[in-house]
């Protein structure tokens, strides 16, 4: 019966093979080094499933091959990226504060007269040009020009905002985003 410091003993004769077969796969002899060494500590993780009277070698190159696999798998759902210029397009915006601002907004649209509420809400968030939202109140496009003004600055004055910069990604969104985006 081998203890466990035979065995041990048994995977450290195995490291010239190992190495050789490791490079054989990958070309690369840093690649096939850490190869190796993940090889050898998953083994000794595994120690007790190693069958005793099979061979220790083969146990260790088909622990070694798989993991190779798996690298190769995983490689390839994977994008070198070492500057970030990749990653760096993808930036999402941080949702946390969103609800927050959406619920500011809701509360701000709420004081305001219901002509201006409704004009800005045809106009703002349906999409309406002045003239069909003129249609839709049955006033004249002026009205509406004077009441989405009024509605807008009324907006500003609720919620504390001084001028239209204010308005779009705060300072903390603003630092999450690539410097491209924000021009």
């Amino acid at each position: 019966m081998m203890t466990d410091h035979d065995l041990r003993q048994e995977m450290l004769t195995s490291i010239p093979n190992l190495r050789a077969f490791a490079v054989s796969l990958t070309g690369n002899l840093t690649y096939a080094d850490d190869l190796v060494q993940t090889t050898l500590l998953k083994g000794i993780e595994n120690l007790d499933k190693f069958e005793p009277g099979t061979h220790m070698r083969a146990w260790l190159f088909t622990i070694l091959r798989n993991q190779f696999f798996s690298d190769v798998r995983r490689k390839r759902r994977e994008v070198d990226d070492p500057d970030g210029a990749i990653s760096g397009r993808f930036a999402v915006m941080p949702t946390q504060d969103a609800r927050l601002h959406f619920t500011d907004m809701q509360a701000a649209l709420s004081k305001l007269s219901p002509d201006q509420r409704e004009v800005l809400l045809l106009v703002g968030a349906e999409g309406l040009s002045y003239e069909e939202a003129a249609q839709v109140v049955g006033t004249n496009i002026g009205t509406v020009k004077s009441r989405i003004n009024r509605a807008r600055n009324r907006l500003m004055e609720i919620l504390g905002l001084e001028q239209d910069d204010d308005f779009g990604p705060d300072r903390l969104e603003k630092a999450s985003m690539p410097a491209h985006s924000l021009v």
